[in-house]
């Protein structure tokens, strides 16, 4: 570097350097505080490039330096004019920074020699350092990338990554400032003593210090390892489901009941999926949804070991007068109508590896080995073909009520007619409205009692109270997904912001629970 390129560096890498280090500490500052550090930060490292602060060498296209510097000084321009600018336009410029950035690192790497090469100003420049910049090179364009996928970037985030690369960046520029200007004296002292001049034939024997170089590779390269690992996880995240497909079971046969609450299929559960001592069945079953057509629905029961004597119920469940002794051997009901678990097919709870841990079905089986049977509808649409209704009451009433009658036709079964809805969230809502239609739909089952815990009740209240949170977008792009395919007047379009459509497709397709839940809060973030 000449003097005044080294006096340039040290003055851009200390200025980057400081303003990174700001932004890390500032990083849960306001807004405006934020973007206008990233601003200047952007404004000083553009204005490098332009000023040729990099190390230079025969291999570097300085066009490169000319092009990356003008977008950066745009960028902070842009941030510092447009300070109240929305987290997806300052992610789209974060994202432009850092593939612009390792792009740039990798053409200048790889335009340099793989052998040793001797610099006018630095000497010969190890292979090494070649790797270290196509390796961080990579790295700046995978995260880049990355940034792509997650564009509602907290404020904090975009700090700490804007803060991490210039804070990086301007160390980088001033230790190589500095490291010019030792090289350049010692290249004075070195020349036979004439100050300047290089004696004919003399090559300065100033090579890089192989450690130097190759700490550069390994921090290269555990960098762009870093960044593969947040690819994968990003990639995990948006796509890990390990949930079966529903199979034939599922499918109805072409002949069924034509009344609702009557068993199609049965069979027993696997007894990895049915807790230690207790009997599990997976149910098919008809039933009808609230405008009447007829539906197929899905679900599963869960009986305590044969022999185990029937609950009594306050009122005096489980007498009989009618039966030997004057005790009755038909077991009461609880039937679970369960919380959100998807709107799609595979998200059944009888699909789970655990179907019976799930909202108010978690204590199921304490409440099962004290002499109740669990039915648990898997509601239309989840696991049989769809749409799911998703927080439709009608259709969930029904589907409850209707594996009650279902279960009763289970061999081995004897099931009375007293019944207990217990439900949770979605469930909540469902069991409300199953206490509301059990009346008129279902007279012959006697209701004990409705529990409704944390109901979805009052939907326009309940989504605009919680339409900030993580939860809450997911919630409402399941309903605007399961809305637009269960009402023919809706339009996705219509319910949705612009530019927020495929989100919500991406979200229907993510299950509420299970290893898929990750993946759908993650792109519920980003609504």
């Amino acid at each position: 570097m000449e003097r005044g390129s080294r006096r340039s560096g040290v003055t851009v890498g200390a200025l980057m350097l400081a303003i990174g280090l700001a932004m890390l500490v500032l990083a849960r500052a306001s807004a405006q505080v934020v973007v206008l550090l990233a601003a200047a930060g952007l404004i000083v490292a553009g204005a490098g490039r332009l000023l040729g602060v990099r190390e230079p060498g025969p291999w570097r296209a300085r066009w490169l330096d000319v092009v990356l510097g003008v977008g950066l000084l745009a960028a902070g321009g842009i941030a510092a004019l447009w300070h109240t600018a929305p987290l997806r336009v300052l992610a789209w410029v974060l994202a432009g920074m850092l593939v612009a950035s390792g792009l740039a690192a990798v053409v200048q790497a790889l335009r340099a020699p793989s052998v040793p090469h001797v610099d006018d100003a630095l000497g010969p420049i190890p292979g090494s350092e070649r790797v270290a910049g196509v390796l961080g090179g990579t790295a700046s364009v995978v995260v880049g990338v990355l940034v792509l996928f997650w564009p509602r970037l907290s404020l904090a985030v975009f700090a700490l990554v804007v803060g991490f690369w210039l804070t990086f960046a301007g160390l980088g520029t001033l230790l190589g400032a500095l490291r010019g200007h030792r090289t350049a004296r010692r290249r004075t002292l070195s020349d036979d003593g004439a100050p300047g001049n290089r004696a004919p034939g003399r090559t300065p024997t100033l090579a890089r210090p192989p450690a130097r170089s190759q700490l550069a590779m390994v921090r290269s390269g555990l960098a762009l390892l870093l960044a593969l690992a947040l690819a994968a996880a990003t990639v995990a995240v948006h796509n890990l489901d390990l949930r079966d497909e529903p199979d034939s079971f599922y499918t109805a046969p072409l002949a069924v009941p034509g009344e609702p609450g009557r068993l199609v299929r049965a069979e027993p559960m696997p007894a990895d999926r049915v807790p230690d001592g207790l009997r599990g069945w997976r149910i098919l079953y008809t039933s009808t949804s609230g405008g009447g057509e007829p539906t197929v629905v899905s679900g599963t029961v869960l009986a305590p070991p044969v022999g185990t004597p029937p609950a009594r119920a306050e009122n005096g469940g489980g007498a009989d007068d009618g039966a030997p002794g004057g005790v009755s051997t038909a077991m009461p009901v609880i039937s679970v109508a369960h919380g959100t678990t998807g709107i799609i097919p595979r998200c059944a709870p009888s699909l789970a590896d655990d179907p019976f841990a799930d909202g108010a079905g978690a204590a199921l089986e304490q409440i099962v080995t004290e002499g109740w049977v669990g039915v648990t509808s898997d509601y239309v649409g989840l696991g049989t073909p769809g749409p799911h209704g998703y927080l439709v009451g009608p259709d969930a009433a029904h589907d409850v009520l209707d594996a009650t009658r279902a279960a009763r036709e289970l061999e081995g079964l004897e099931l009375s007619g007293q019944t207990v809805v217990w439900g949770h969230s979605q469930g909540g809502h469902g069991a409300l409205w199953t206490g509301m239609l059990a009346p008129e739909y279902a007279p012959e089952l006697d209701l004990l009692g409705v529990a409704a815990f944390a109901p979805a009740a009052d939907l326009y209240p309940l989504a605009q109270g919680v339409r900030a949170t993580t939860g809450g977008k997911l919630v409402s792009a399941y309903i605007a997904a399961s809305w637009t395919r269960y009402y023919p007047g809706f339009e996705l379009s219509e319910l949705v912001a612009p530019g927020y459509v495929g989100l919500v497709h991406r979200i229907e397709g993510h299950c509420f629970n299970g290893a898929n839940a990750l993946g759908a809060f993650a792109i519920a973030s980003q609504l």
